[in-house]
C-alpha cells in the first residue's frame, strides 16, 4: 500500500487485486537479489582466504593501475564540475569516485613490497587517496535530496 500526500490531504492507492484463479507469481525485488547474493558471496569469502596462493605473477598489471587510476581521474574531474554546476548528478559520481579511491588504496597498501614501497603506499593513502574519498563521500552525502517529514 502506498501513499500520496496532496497538500494536507493523505491518499491512500490501494494494491491490485489478483482475481481468484490466476497464480500469483513471485516477483523478486532488485533489493532482495543484492541481499541474495551478498549472502552468497560469504562462503566464497572462506575458500578464498583458504585457496589464494600468498604470492603470484599478474599479466597486465601496469594496464590495471593504469586503468584504475584512469578512472580516478574521470570520476575528480567529473564530480568537480558537476559539483560546481550543481549538476543534479553530482552525488552519483561523487560515491563511486570515492569507492574507486578508497579501493587504490586498499590495494596499494596490501600489495607493495615490504620496506620503502609499503612506507610511500601508506603515504599516499593517508596523504592523499582516502581524504580525497572523504571529500568526495561528504559531497555525495551533501548533495543528497532532503526529506521532509
Amino acid at each position: 500500500m502506498s501513499m500520496l500526500i496532496v497538500g494536507q490531504e493523505q491518499v491512500v492507492a490501494a494494491r491490485p487485486v489478483v482475481p481468484r484463479g490466476r497464480r500469483r507469481y513471485l516477483r523478486y525485488r532488485p533489493e532482495h537479489v543484492l541481499v541474495g547474493c551478498g549472502l552468497a558471496l560469504l562462503p566464497w569469502l572462506v575458500v578464498l582466504a583458504k585457496g589464494l596462493p600468498a604470492t603470484t605473477t599478474a599479466a597486465h598489471w601496469n594496464t590495471a593501475w593504469v586503468g584504475l587510476d584512469a578512472l580516478e581521474a574521470t570520476g575528480l574531474i567529473a564530480t568537480g564540475l558537476l559539483t560546481a554546476r550543481g549538476h543534479h548528478l553530482h552525488p552519483l559520481t561523487a560515491s563511486a569516485t570515492a569507492a574507486l579511491l578508497v579501493v587504490d588504496a586498499w590495494f596499494d597498501t596490501m600489495t607493495a613490497a615490504p620496506g620503502g614501497d609499503q612506507l610511500s603506499a601508506l603515504a599516499m593513502a593517508f596523504g592523499a587517496e582516502l581524504p580525497l574519498a572523504a571529500v568526495c563521500a561528504a559531497l555525495a552525502v551533501r548533495g543528497l535530496p532532503r526529506r521532509t517529514a
